[in-house]
């Protein structure tokens, strides 16, 4: 692609931003009160107030920690799973009401629940698992199944070790079910687990921040934290897609 068209592109994508914050402003501005609907200026006078603070720092680690590792327990789980039930079609049967009912059941109820058995400080790993595991485990099982059986018998005639199965015939046919696992379940794991913190409301985490901004009628910070909070996600996001598509590529290369 020309730079010429890379520019162009962006400047496009600048203007589309740059119109819904507009909007955004205009919108304060007519109705005039900002406990009703903070404007951009407020929004980021309050964001550069949060960040002179020991507390908005830690506030994101603690979350940011926290969800990511019930991201990083769903991946290992669902995978197993996953491979379990590709070999086992008693283990398919077992796992599919689960999986069902963990799709069908609405995130605030589970968060109730699991209120019941875990504590405040944990609740995120715990919701940020149920909702990715799902996910993960439906695309590496279409993955798994989707598998040459051709390539895996010809393996079997030229004795190739497990460890050259996984090399060279599976990894380079799931990844691409593996990536559009993790493209859907990171968006929603971050949410799902932002809005257990709001419902649990665990000491020093983004989610109890959040919502100490409702009781005090603070809206430019409430802002500020929505406006961190989907930038947080959006970096996650395309950093660990960065990082898979850095593996994919030393896949297709062969390195790995």
């Amino acid at each position: 692609m020309k730079p010429s068209t890379i520019w162009a592109d962006k400047l496009k994508k600048l203007t589309g931003v740059f119109f819904w914050l507009g909007l955004w402003q205009y919108a304060a501005i007519k109705i005039g009160k900002e406990v009703l609907l903070a404007s951009p200026l407020s929004t980021i006078k309050a964001l550069i107030s949060l960040c002179g603070q020991s507390a908005f720092w830690s506030a994101i680690v603690f979350s940011l920690t926290r969800i990511m590792l019930g991201f990083v327990l769903a991946l290992v789980v669902g995978v197993l799973l996953a491979g379990l039930s590709a070999v086992s079609d008693m283990a398919r049967y077992i796992f599919a009401p689960l999986f069902s009912v963990i799709k069908a059941v609405p995130v605030a109820s589970f968060i109730i629940l699991a209120l019941l058995w875990v504590r405040g400080g944990n609740l995120s790993i715990c919701i940020s698992f149920l909702m990715v595991l799902p996910i993960i485990y439906i695309n590496m099982l279409e993955g798994f199944t989707q598998v040459d059986r051709k390539l895996l018998e010809m393996a079997a005639v030229f004795r190739l070790s497990n460890a050259k199965k996984i090399k060279y015939i599976y990894l380079p046919q799931i990844m691409p079910y593996f990536t559009a696992a993790c493209t859907t379940s990171l968006g929603l794991c971050w949410k799902s687990g932002i809005a257990a913190e709001v419902i649990g409301l665990p000491n020093g985490s983004m989610g109890n921040r959040l919502y100490e901004t409702k009781l005090y009628m603070d809206t430019a910070e409430m802002f500020a934290w929505t406006v961190v909070i989907v930038l947080i996600s959006f970096l996650v996001e395309k950093g660990f897609l960065w990082l898979l598509n850095k593996i994919n590529g030393k896949i297709t290369d062969g390195f790995l």
